[in-house]
């Protein structure tokens, strides 16, 4: 009782105190096996009956146990991250002990015992709808290298991300936080293993238990990452869900087809979002045959100005680099992504044009036929461009007869090596590609830093007249005006 009255104390270190004290009890009443085993009966029928004196203590220090695991969970939500912390590792020490010495009865010989109902207490702290449980997630992050506890994890957190969302009707964006950070934590191997590497210590594994299984720690990673995703999420964790989603996500699930809706809605949203799902569409067309009959048609939408100033711009050309890679492509759909990006780079940044002018020259390179863009021997005069640059449809873009005269303008380019860029097509292009990978991630910063380490050759002439004096030029402004006495 006393323990207990110090658990609710105000004062971090006599709760401190009272959680160690509580550790060391519990701790050695489950190794000696002095708790009820079983369904556990009311207390005051208990107490008030002729049973035992044995029964009597077991069943009551079962219910003192059950309470002191009750207030180590809302301790989880201390003001103090000590507290918080030691609160942690007193609950996982009593899941593995529990684990250890089973407070239910087996069903069978051999049947696999967990304490799940403490360790979904555990995971339901974690994910606090008012609290940001950032730093405690990264201490539990230490207890997913273990098997069964990532398991249990994706099912505990299927459960409470189920029941939360369910019954708030707003839920907020504290809670959608700590599920993503405890969520995107769980890592699987990529390849078949055996499962070895358990928290709660077992005198022998049997191979019919789930839990040794990669196969069920992928079903249960599918129904974790399914049951998050099907709930209205905010922009913002968008955004961070689909820049995992192609790398730690897609590899890992029993059947990476599910994610096609939820990776095509978010394709159509545009902007942004649409620019990350393509990872995502790329892997699930290229590695399991999606089938996407407007996705070039999308992909030519999202080329806009903003293109070249959003964060995640280096992403996106490797990406449109690698869609665009393949021979089969027809023509017109080629020159209408060539046309387009040479009509934004008339207003590009220098950065994005490095880019961009030799994403251009390699499409070129790739697709022969569209190199009547630069060089159409026997074609009309054009008194006026007939590309449609509002025309959504590349189809019906008239790409193909129009000419690239963005670049040639391009040669004009302030900055030199922006203009050396653009005069590629001024001769024959050569047939192997410009690698654009050590381009992809250049910023304005680190051209301006380039440019001042640029020696200077010699002397530049600032005048194409020579100076003859103050006023020595007879048809200078100033002299017309002034003279010298």
């Amino acid at each position: 009782p006393a323990t207990s009255l110090l658990l609710q104390s105000e004062d971090r270190e006599e709760t401190q105190e009272a959680v160690r004290a509580c550790s060391r009890l519990f701790g050695a009443l489950l190794e000696r096996g002095e708790l009820f085993v079983g369904r556990l009966p009311s207390e005051g029928p208990v107490m008030a009956g002729s049973q035992g004196a044995t029964r009597k203590y077991k069943v009551w220090m079962r219910h003192r146990y059950h309470s002191c695991c009750n207030r180590l969970q809302e301790l989880l939500a201390h003001p103090s991250f000590e507290v918080k912390e030691l609160a942690l590792s007193t609950l996982m020490k009593f899941v593995q002990l529990e684990g250890a010495h089973p407070l239910e009865k087996p069903k069978w010989d051999g049947y696999y015992l967990f304490p799940r109902q403490l360790f979904k207490a555990v995971v339901e702290g974690l994910l606090s709808p008012e609290d940001d449980c950032s730093l405690l997630l990264s201490r539990f992050q230490e207890y997913l290298e273990h098997d069964d506890i990532r398991y249990h994890t994706m099912q505990a957190a299927t459960a409470v991300v189920g029941r939360v969302a369910d019954g708030y009707p707003e839920v907020p964006l504290t809670f959608w936080n700590n599920a993503f950070t405890l969520l995107s934590a769980v890592s699987l191997p990529r390849q078949e293993c055996s499962f070895s590497s358990f928290y709660v210590k077992h005198v022998e594994l049997s191979r019919t238990w789930k839990v040794v299984h990669l196969k069920e720690h992928r079903k249960a990673f599918q129904l974790m990452w399914l049951g998050f995703l099907r709930h209205k999420l905010p922009l913002s964790l968008y955004k961070k869900v689909l820049v995992v989603m192609h790398d730690s996500i897609l590899p890992h699930l029993a059947q990476p087809s599910l994610m096609i809706d939820f990776l095509t809605r978010a394709y159509d949203v545009g902007g942004a979002i649409s620019l990350l799902a393509l990872n995502g569409l790329f892997v699930l067309i290229h590695q399991h045959n999606l089938e996407y009959p407007d996705f070039y048609r999308k992909l030519y939408g999202l080329l806009d100005p903003s293109v070249f100033h959003v964060k995640y711009r280096a992403r996106f050309f490797h990406l449109a680099d690698l869609f665009l890679s393949s021979s089969h492509l027809p023509a017109y759909l080629v020159a209408a992504f060539a046309k387009r990006l040479s009509r934004l780079a008339l207003t590009a940044p220098p950065e994005a044009l490095l880019v961009v002018l030799p994403f251009i020259c390699n499409l070129l390179r790739r697709h022969p036929a569209c190199r009547v863009l630069v060089h159409r021997p026997l074609g009309p005069e054009l008194d006026a461009d007939p590309y449609d640059p509002e025309e959504e449809d590349p189809a019906k873009s008239r790409a193909l007869e129009s000419s690239l005269w963005e670049l040639q303008a391009l040669q004009r380019h302030y900055h030199p090596e922006v203009s050396q860029a653009a005069s590629v097509i001024n001769q024959a292009l050569s047939m192997p590609e410009v690698s654009i990978a050590p381009l992809l991630d250049l910023t304005a910063f680190e051209v301006f830093e380039r440019d001042l380490k640029k020696k200077g050759q010699g002397s530049v002439p600032l005048e194409f007249i020579p100076a003859q004096g103050l006023l020595g030029r007879q048809d200078d402004l100033c002299a017309q005006h002034f003279t010298l006495s």
